[in-house]
């Protein structure tokens, strides 16, 4: 499993959890606190990798942008659905926060992309994705918090598509977690921290 060599001084944290289980709003209350830390020049922007699959997607997608914007007005949003690492590379600086949200959707977009006019294609294998998204956690000159699904709690699924994913967002799951300084989960809004930096 990759192992993190990048610098004590950049934190980077791993929140993960059920759907509606306050994952967002975690990496939210981070960017405020960035904020709040030095309001003179912290920045804060969040990588979107959502897809519109269908108009209740796309419902979603813009209700999630405009409580954001009340929540956190100082974050920016960008949206990369496939090129994940060239975006942190990208919008990392020491004084910009980067938030993801969300891994799982992301890892969607890799194993199941959309077959539409509006789709980004996928170029790379999704290992060469995932590859290259663990080096740009590495290489990051300020902190990223990524979001991401736990789903393997419940019954093992029967459909072979759907056990394959499971799977694969498995190892993700671990592999960012190993690269990340902290590891939160998170179950009915509440915290419960997996790793943390020795004191």
């Amino acid at each position: 499993m990759p192992q993190s060599n990048k610098p004590r001084t950049v934190e980077h944290e791993f929140i993960l959890g059920g759907q509606k289980s306050g994952k967002s709003r975690r990496a939210e209350q981070r960017a405020i606190d960035w904020f709040a830390a030095d309001s003179r020049t912290h920045r804060a922007v969040l990588i979107a990798t959502a897809q519109a699959y269908d108009d209740e997607m796309l419902e979603r997608i813009v209700r999630h942008q405009a409580d954001r914007a009340e929540r956190v007005p100082g974050m920016r949003t960008i949206e990369e659905p496939i090129e994940l690492a060239r975006a942190v590379v990208t919008q990392s600086t020491p004084e910009t926060l980067v938030v993801v949200d969300c891994l799982t959707l992301w890892l969607t977009n890799l194993l199941m992309p959309l077959h539409s006019e509006d789709a980004r294609p996928v170029t790379r294998t999704p290992a060469t994705h995932i590859a290259m998204l663990l080096v740009a956690l590495r290489e990051a000159r300020g902190p990223v918090v990524l979001v991401g699904n736990e789903i393997g709690l419940g019954v093992i699924p029967l459909g072979r598509e759907t056990r394959a994913f499971v799977d694969a967002l498995g190892r993700l799951n671990q592999d960012v977690a190993a690269a990340c300084d902290r590891v939160t989960l998170m179950a009915a809004g509440l915290p419960l921290s997996l790793k943390a930096p020795a004191a």
